[in-house]
């Protein structure tokens, strides 16, 4: 019999998506074929120690939980890492495996970095022809004056995290001191109008990138916001529903994004399609993974199961 290939799953992490990465984590371990890989789970804590699948702390402090879990990651030939947002899809944790010499799944830490900085990503996007909404740059020092409809956001955050529309004056402040909790950078963007679509990309075995079925979300309210995402409130519907010049359009762009930040196994490129054609929103290099997120949905729709796509990205870690 073949030894199965012990993967580490790691979920959690420090930032406001810890709930969300621990969702991911305990599904993929979940789903992971039995028959070829022994999944080993690893949560790190909010406080940053790394624990054991049972919850025990590797070492009394951070910096002894990270010591005691890379002796432990150490037994392990390929790490999933399944973290969300700041400290772990920024580039952290491939930049840990990288100097650990284990092989990961996913972005490595240059193109992590850049796609978790939405101001960075929209100056790469623009530069390969890839339209993102007119927008500044803020921080705490900066006057911001409301001349129009915008929606601010923390520059690096995710699950829409800190994100508020403002469509009156007295609703601008506000707005800006729930982004500045997340961040000490905020972006200040003008209201897009256009339809949600997301592309997801998934490298090859050969490492060339290609993209699922487009994946449409439909909502009541006007944003999108962490509330309608995890409420159930919001539906999906893939494949979306648009013409072939829309769907190579979307495609393109995602893949010029994709490759002009430098990601690798995956990622999920988010879009407003507009009469004008797409607007970039926002790419993850590490989106929710677990069997009901969006983008396990979008390759379902192309024939390929959750389980599936966990052994693919598996395979073709780097």
């Amino acid at each position: 019999m073949t030894e199965r290939v012990r993967v580490a799953v790691v979920g959690g992490g420090q930032s406001a998506e810890h709930e969300v990465s621990r969702a991911s984590a305990a599904s993929v371990v979940r789903a992971l074929d039995a028959v070829k890989y022994e999944a080993v789970a690893f949560t790190v804590g909010r406080d940053g120690v790394w624990c054991d699948a049972e919850g025990r702390p590797f070492g009394a402090s951070q910096v002894a939980s990270l010591a005691g879990a890379l002796h432990a990651l150490s037994t392990c030939e390929v790490a999933l890492p399944l973290l969300h947002g700041p400290l772990g899809e920024d580039g952290a944790m491939a930049a840990l495996f990288e100097l650990a010499g284990l092989r990961y799944v996913g972005s490595p830490p240059r193109a992590g970095a850049l796609a978790m900085d939405k101001w960075a990503t929209k100056l790469v996007a623009e530069a390969v022809g890839v339209r993102t909404a007119p927008g500044r740059l803020v921080t705490a020092a900066d006057t911001v004056v409301f001349e129009r409809p915008v929606v601010v956001k923390p520059v690096a955050a995710g699950s829409s995290f800190g994100v508020r529309l403002v469509r009156a004056e007295a609703e601008l402040r506000p707005a800006l001191l729930a982004a500045f909790e997340h961040d000490d950078r905020v972006l200040v963007e003008h209201v897009v109008t256009g339809r949600e679509i997301d592309i997801a990309v998934l490298d090859d075995p050969s490492g060339t990138p290609r993209t699922g079925p487009p994946l449409e979300i439909l909502i009541d309210g006007p944003l999108f916001d962490t509330a309608t995402k995890y409420d159930g409130d919001a539906t999906f519907v893939v494949p979306a529903h648009l013409s072939a010049g829309e769907s190579t359009a979307l495609a393109d762009a995602a893949l010029r994004v994709y490759t002009a930040l430098g990601c690798r196994g995956i990622a999920r490129v988010d879009f407003f399609l507009t009469a004008d054609g797409p607007v970039l929103n926002e790419v993850n290099t590490m989106p929710g993974m677990t069997e009901a997120s969006q983008l396990p949905k979008m390759f379902a729709a192309a024939g390929l199961s959750y389980p599936d796509l966990l052994d693919h990205l598996i395979r073709a870690a780097g």
